[in-house]
């Protein structure tokens, strides 16, 4: 399960674990013009963990999602 939220400056996305036991931690992506941030709480440490991906590494990772083992350099269509 997730919501979304659109804020001021930034789309809020929640992804709530609704998997088998042992559940994990939500998951909060905060989508920017400049950055995306992922954030999820410890439980171990009890601090929220903060991860920040430039839009360029986002679109790998999107790309990465559907691609087999190996190394990969997007580029435009116009250098291919």
């Amino acid at each position: 399960m997730f919501s979304i939220e659109h804020e001021f400056d930034s789309t809020v996305i929640t992804l709530i674990d609704e998997g088998e036991t042992p559940l994990q931690e939500d998951v909060v992506i905060n989508s920017f013009a400049e950055c995306v941030t992922l954030e999820q709480l410890d439980p171990r440490t009890d601090r929220v963990m903060k991860i920040t991906l430039s839009p360029e590494q986002l679109r790998d990772l999107g790309a990465a999602l559907n691609l087999p083992e190996g190394v990969y350099q997007l580029r435009p269509p116009h250098e291919a």
